[in-house]
């Protein structure tokens, strides 16, 4: 992958062999209409000009670079925490939310859905449609709604409408095709904010590049606090993955950074209780998009499992699945366990509680030995508020 950027990975709508739109024929029209028009969108004086405000004076970006020095010590290397949790709604799930509530603006689009799993989406959502008064319905599995109950109370609160979908394993894969069915009924005045780089071309590109501030601002930190634009390693959780690619936009052309993917392999990989798909993923087609998919011999779904709702996804984004298949990416399946031991270790170590997908990639720090001259970027994706009944079940603190 010399000299490759993003930019030309993206082809005709693939990454390599993954991506495309593999749709229903009653959506070819809203893919069609996105497709013709979310560049020159984004690409506007217009749009830029009130996206860079609200990211600044709404959102509170840019978000602080933190050297995490008792980590750095414990490890015996540089490690620098890319702090997407300090974002309004407490996620990096906003960035991508301010960019297409604007694009749904721009198409004359009246009514928004979304689909999530640990909630964060769902509210970056509900809130960018309280921010510009437009109806907002968010669809949730059933067991997400139990375990992330914090969020699902926010999202009402902010006025949202919050669906329970009640099929299958009554997760993120469910409220996805739930909010699909709810497109395919409401085609002309719906907008379908999808929370990350998956789904129909072309949601992955669009997703992609709004999540790359993360990245573009690391350059400048990095070179302000380590005289070099660029890490040795930038490490973040995946599950479809809109926060990864955000963290490794600027740097997939530059071979010297090493990208480490934290996928969540719930209780094994072998134990059939797992969202492990890049390891034991196969070429498929989910939610529009062809891509590493966790099936059986028949194609069909096996059912993820993770502690953390937002991993507990049973495809992956595109990108990544060509990051991994390349070898561009280094790949790390991290348990329950691990996660909820790095969880912890963070907590006490740099008085951060981080969300349970975050903490799947601090888990990467026990897998992987980094020389003490190296400078490791960790993407701390969420904040843990969400997932506090699970620490305080887990670690017996009630």
């Amino acid at each position: 992958m010399n000299n490759i950027t993003i930019q030309n990975l993206y082809k005709d709508g693939y990454y390599g062999q993954f991506g495309g739109a593999y749709i229903p024929e009653l959506l070819h029209s809203n893919i069609e209409e996105l497709k013709q028009n979310y560049l020159d969108i984004i690409d506007s004086d217009e749009f830029q000009k009130e996206f860079k405000s609200l990211l600044k004076d709404y959102v509170g970006r840019p978000t602080p670079l933190y050297f995490a020095k008792r980590l750095s010590q414990q490890y015996n290397t540089n490690i620098f925490l890319k702090r997407e949790d300090l974002n309004h709604t407490g996620a990096h799930k906003i960035n991508n939310t301010i960019g297409q509530i604007l694009v749904a603006k721009h198409l004359g689009k009246s009514r928004i859905i979304a689909e999530t799993g640990a909630g964060q989406h769902g509210v970056a959502t509900a809130t960018v449609c309280a921010l510009m008064n437009l109806e907002c319905i968010i669809y949730m599995g059933e067991i997400d709604i139990a375990r992330q109950a914090p969020n699902v109370a926010k999202m009402k609160m902010l006025g949202a409408t919050v669906v329970p979908a009640t099929s299958g394993s009554k997760t993120l894969k469910d409220a996805t095709n739930e909010a699909i069915r709810d497109w395919i009924n409401h085609p002309e005045n719906t907008y379908y904010i999808i929370g990350s780089v998956v789904g129909p071309d072309p949601y992955p590109d669009m997703v992609a590049r709004f999540q790359s501030i993360i990245s573009i601002e690391m350059e400048s930190q990095l070179l302000e606090k380590t005289n070099r634009n660029y890490p040795d390693h930038i490490i973040a959780c995946v599950g479809g993955g809109s926060n990864a690619a955000g963290a490794f936009y600027q740097f997939i052309g530059n071979e010297k950074v090493t990208l480490h993917v934290a996928e969540a392999s719930g209780k094994g990989i072998e134990s059939g209780e797992t969202a492990a798909t890049g390891a034991i993923g196969t070429l498929g087609v989910i939610h529009g998009s062809r891509t590493l998919l966790m099936q059986d011999e028949n194609g069909q779904i096996i059912e993820p499992y993770s502690i953390s709702a937002g991993l507990d996804y049973p495809g992956i984004g595109p990108l990544h699945a060509e990051l991994i298949c390349s070898k561009r990416a280094t790949l790390h399946s991290i348990s329950d366990d691990e996660a909820l031991i790095s969880a912890l270790n963070i907590t006490k170590k740099e008085g951060i509680i981080p969300a349970l997908e975050s903490s799947h990639a601090l888990a990467v720090l026990n897998k992987t030995t980094f020389s003490p001259s190296e400078n490791v970027v960790i993407n701390l994706s969420g904040r843990g508020d969400k997932d506090m009944a699970t620490y305080l079940n887990q670690f017996n603190l009630i």
